[in-house]
């Protein structure tokens, strides 16, 4: 009984909490620019894969497939899988006039699960030059490492008489552990221009009446590493076109009638009505009231994008009424168009 009156002590104490708030959130849809740009001039990419084994590091890779328990084509058709769909979302999202994967150049493969050394900038021209491409994207590295467990259970099995009874089994487990970086390099400027790494881990359970069926079991672990490696490379592909995201921002919601009627209009969607309320307090003589009529302005200003007047409203809230959220929006704002001057020149390049 304490318990149940605990619990709604709490409850009460939090919905009392949540109706006393002065604010409100919202979310609205910007627009960042691109993670990493890619000028205009370059038309013509090409795709190599150095996660390929070298004659040399065969006997390591081998070992590693057979510590890790992997089939023997897990890590090159995850890597084939990441650099196909990289290619592929590429060619949506650029209007390149050729995107081609370049394919066995011994002196760019690597093969270990680790970010190699960067590529000497000969063997990137030479490149370049022989496929006739302006730029390299490169798969550094691609690795499956698999950490297999197993313990004893049960598991139903049915009997000649079409009874399930239970029987010991072995259930097995595989940690797989994928990861793989990328790397961008321009011969013009002889920089490199992107580098990134993904990784995650994945777990893959499964029963048998002996470990070798067990193994047998975990039938989807090859085809989920496979959809991985298609997502990273689509992944990798979209941090070089601007990108659509949604932000959220708090906006006063108390203060006045005004600011309750307007708080209906918000969620509602007429954002112009609440703002004319807003507008009104403006005249207030009420200096708590004018901070929040003046960060609220602000909000809408951002909605509209003009982000010039915004931060002169939330500036004045915070400079003249002391206003507690304003600061912080006004260095958000000032950011926000830091973003936008470097969007601007990145589409009309």
């Amino acid at each position: 009984m304490k318990t149940q009156i605990k619990i709604f002590f709490y409850l009460s104490i939090a919905i009392v909490v949540s109706s006393c708030s002065s604010t409100n959130r919202m979310t609205m849809g910007v627009t960042n620019p691109a993670k990493v740009y890619l000028s205009p001039e370059i038309t013509r990419v090409g795709i190599i894969n150095r996660s390929t084994p070298t004659k040399n590091n065969n006997a390591l890779d081998k070992i590693d497939q057979i510590l890790s328990a992997e089939g023997l084509n897990l890590d090159k058709k995850g890597a084939e899988a990441a650099i196909s769909s990289l290619a592929a979302e590429l060619s949506v999202i650029k209007n390149f006039e050729e995107i081609k994967i370049i394919q066995d150049v011994e002196e760019v493969k690597s093969g270990l699960a680790v970010l190699p050394a960067k590529l000497s900038w000969d063997i990137i021209e030479k490149l370049c030059v022989e496929n006739n491409v302006d730029v390299i994207f490169s798969l550094a590295f691609y690795d499956t490492d698999t950490k297999t467990s197993f313990k004893v259970t049960t598991m139903p099995v049915e009997n000649n008489l079409g009874v399930k009874v239970s029987v010991p089994a072995q259930e097995v487990t595989l940690n797989t552990f994928v990861t793989c970086g990328w790397r961008l390099y321009d011969p013009q400027t002889k920089l490199v221009i992107d580098e990134y790494i993904y990784n995650k881990n994945m777990a893959f359970t499964g029963q048998g009446i002996n470990p070798i069926k067990a193994v047998e079991a975990v039938k989807r672990r090859n085809e989920t590493i496979q959809e991985y490696s298609q997502n990273v490379g689509i992944a990798y592909a979209t941090r070089y076109i601007p990108n659509n995201v949604r932000i959220s921002r708090e906006y006063y919601i108390t203060g006045s009638d005004n600011f309750k009627i307007a708080q209906r209009r918000a969620l509602t969607g007429d954002w112009s009505g609440a703002a004319d309320l807003w507008k009104q307090e403006l005249n207030s003589s009420d200096a708590k009231v004018l901070g929040r009529a003046y960060y609220n302005m602000a909000i809408s200003s951002e909605i509209n994008g003009d982000l010039d007047q915004a931060i002169s409203y939330a500036s004045k809230a915070y400079s003249d009424y002391k206003n507690k959220l304003a600061l912080e929006y006004v260095n958000i704002l000032k950011y926000r168009q830091q973003q936008n001057q470097i969007l601007e020149q990145q589409l009309s390049r």
